[in-house]
C-alpha cells in the first residue's frame, strides 16, 4: 500500500474520495479538494495480495481455498442432523412451511436456511382449569378463586349449577398443533366450555350433583375431542375431571334444605317399603294357610259324607236281607251313641214291693277311674 493511501486511512477518508461537490473531511480545513477515482486494476491486485497473505504458496493457494470451501460444505451438510428425544416429536419446516413430522431418534433435514426442525414435547400432560383458578394461576399466595362467568350453567330442568372442572390434554400431532391453531390453550378451553354447557343443558340438576358426574365427564371429553379434531388441532384430550358441582352460593342454603327434605322423604319411603315387605308376606302366608285349611276341611267333609253314604248303602243292603235283625242292631248302635256320654240311672219298675232298686253307675265309674 502506498504512503498516500496510508495518509487517507489515517485521515478516515474513503479511498473513493469525496462525492462530487462535497467537502473534504480528512484535512479538517474544509478546503473541498477533489480526488480522482481509484483504478480498478489496483483494487484487484490489492485483494489478491490480501488473499495471498492468508493462504501463502502461490498457485497452491487455490487448492487451499477449495479445501476450505469443501470443509465448510461438509460442516453445513452435517448441521442438518438432529435428534428427537422419546418425549418429543420432530417438525420439519422448509422456508418456514410445515413439511412433515418425524419420530424419536436421529433424523436429518436440509440444513439452514433451507429447512429447520422443531422438537416440541408431546408426552407432557397439560391442564386447563375452567370455572376456577388455582393459587399458582391467579397469582395469590393461597386458596382457589372462582370464575362465575365460566362456572355458572343452566341445566335441562331450568336450574343453575356452579360447576368447576379441569381438562387434561397432550399433543397428538406436533405439526398440526404448531401451525393449524394460533392459541392452543384458549382453543382447548373454549371447546371444553362449549361441550360442558351442551351436556349440562341436557341434564337434570339432581343427576349432575350426584351419580351423573362420570357420564357428564365422558360426554364432555367426547364432544371436546370432536371439536378439536374438526379444527385439525393435533391435540388429544386424555381426561375431563369435575372438581365441584354445587348450586349457586346465593341459594345453596335453600337447596340444602330441599335436599334434606328429599332425604327424609326417601327415608320414610324406605321405612314404609320395609314395613310393607314385612307385613305383606305374612298376610299372604296367613291367607294361604286359611285356603289350605279350607281345602282340607272340604276334602274331609266330602270324604266323610261319601263314607256315610257308602255305609248307609251297605246297611241298606243288609236291611233288605234281614229287616228285623238290622232294625234292632241299628237301634242298639244308636242308643249306644246317645247314652255314651250321659249319666245313667237304672230303675226297675217290675218290682212289686214299692221299693225302687237303684244302681249308681256314675259313682261306680268315677270310683273305678280314681282307683286306677
Amino acid at each position: 500500500m502506498s504512503s498516500k493511501d496510508d495518509i487517507l486511512i489515517l485521515k478516515n477518508e474513503s479511498p473513493w474520495g469525496s462525492p462530487p461537490g462535497g467537502r473534504g473531511r480528512g484535512d479538517g480545513n474544509g478546503s473541498g479538494e477533489r480526488r480522482p477515482p481509484p483504478n480498478i486494476d489496483d483494487l484487484i491486485r490489492k485483494a489478491q495480495g490480501s488473499v495471498g497473505r492468508i493462504f501463502p504458496g502461490g498457485r497452491g493457494s487455490n487448492k487451499s481455498i477449495y479445501l476450505g470451501i469443501l470443509i465448510l460444505l461438509v460442516l453445513w451438510a452435517l448441521s442438518g442432523l438432529y435428534r428427537v428425544l422419546p418425549d418429543e416429536q420432530g417438525v420439519v419446516l422448509r422456508f418456514g412451511k410445515f413439511i412433515k413430522t418425524t419420530q424419536p431418534g436421529l433424523n436429518y433435514h436440509i440444513p439452514f436456511p433451507v429447512e429447520r426442525a422443531l422438537t416440541p414435547k408431546v408426552t407432557k400432560v397439560n391442564r386447563i382449569d375452567v370455572g376456577f383458578r388455582s393459587a399458582s394461576d391467579s397469582g395469590r399466595s393461597s386458596g382457589i378463586g372462582d370464575v362465575s362467568e365460566e362456572s355458572l350453567m343452566l341445566t335441562g330442568d331450568e336450574n343453575i349449577v356452579d360447576i368447576d372442572y379441569s381438562v387434561f390434554w397432550v399433543i397428538k400431532d406436533a405439526g398440526k398443533f404448531l401451525f393449524n391453531i394460533q392459541s392452543p390453550l384458549e382453543t382447548v378451553k373454549a371447546a371444553s366450555e362449549t361441550a360442558m354447557r351442551e351436556v349440562i343443558a341436557k341434564s337434570r340438576i339432581q343427576s349432575i350433583l350426584t351419580e351423573g358426574r362420570s357420564k357428564i365427564e365422558n360426554e364432555v371429553q367426547e364432544i371436546t375431542q370432536g371439536i378439536l379434531d374438526e379444527y385439525g388441532s393435533g391435540i388429544q384430550i386424555t381426561q375431563v375431571q369435575t372438581q365441584k358441582a354445587d348450586p349457586p352460593d346465593q341459594v345453596i342454603d335453600a337447596f340444602r334444605d330441599v335436599q334434606a327434605a328429599r332425604a327424609d322423604r326417601e327415608r320414610s319411603k324406605n321405612e314404609a317399603e320395609a314395613y310393607a315387605n314385612d307385613v305383606i308376606p305374612r298376610a299372604r302366608g296367613e291367607a294361604e294357610k286359611i285356603l289350605q285349611q279350607a281345602e282340607a276341611y272340604k276334602k274331609e267333609v266330602v270324604a266323610k259324607a261319601e263314607g256315610e253314604a257308602s255305609r248307609f248303602l251297605a246297611i241298606y243292603n243288609e236291611y233288605k236281607l234281614a229287616k228285623r235283625v238290622t232294625q234292632e242292631r241299628m237301634y242298639l248302635e244308636t242308643m249306644e251313641k246317645v247314652l255314651a256320654d250321659i249319666d245313667k240311672v237304672i230303675i226297675d219298675k217290675s218290682s212289686g214291693s214299692g221299693v225302687v232298686p237303684y244302681l249308681p253307675l256314675p259313682e261306680i265309674k268315677k270310683k273305678s277311674q280314681g282307683g286306677q
